[in-house]
């Protein structure tokens, strides 16, 4: 839809028309004329031909397997300090390594599209202690259960909280 529309105003353009003219006739604001102006001059109709969304990372066959390399080195080599790949980290690889911008629900796309998963441990943490956590579920957690108020009627009134 877009693209018929820009490649309309490329027709226009080759006529001489003013951006003003084209943008009040299309709907459209002077300002998106004047940019696609711009991008005619420079390379002509072929230029204002869609991309693709800007959400999608074009990444190649062989770029997704350097990024699943990239991936496969951890996050801790590429500076973070756990070892979490979030899409908002994959995007920041992908960004680095490719110099793509893309969203981060562009990259969660990719990464299912290519067989990956949401993140699900398959096995427990090295750093995890069971002693602690049974003595914690032992000790604290019936105390954090029992805190909770009980239900009563009650009213809404501050005034006369007894009133019927």
């Amino acid at each position: 839809m877009r693209e018929e529309l820009r490649l309309q105003v490329a027709q226009r353009f080759a006529r001489g028309e003013a951006s003003s003219v084209i943008a009040k006739d299309l709907r459209v604001s002077v300002r998106s004329v004047q940019r696609w102006r711009r991008t005619w001059d420079e390379g002509g109709p072929r230029m204002l031909r869609s991309q693709g969304p800007a959400s999608f990372p074009r990444l190649s066959e062989k770029q997704f397997a350097k990024l699943e390399a990239e991936l496969a080195k951890g996050p801790a080599a590429h500076g973070w300090e756990d070892q979490r790949w979030t899409p908002a980290r994959v995007r920041t690889v992908i960004g680095r390594r490719f110099h793509l911008t893309c969203t981060i629900q562009g990259v969660r796309k990719l990464l299912v599209r290519n067989g990956w998963s949401c993140q699900v441990p398959a096995r427990r943490a090295v750093e995890r202690d069971d002693d602690t956590v049974a003595g914690w579920v032992k000790e604290v957690w019936h105390r954090a259960e029992d805190s909770r108020r009980l239900v009563e009627p009650g009213s809404s009134s501050r005034t006369k909280p007894d009133s019927p």
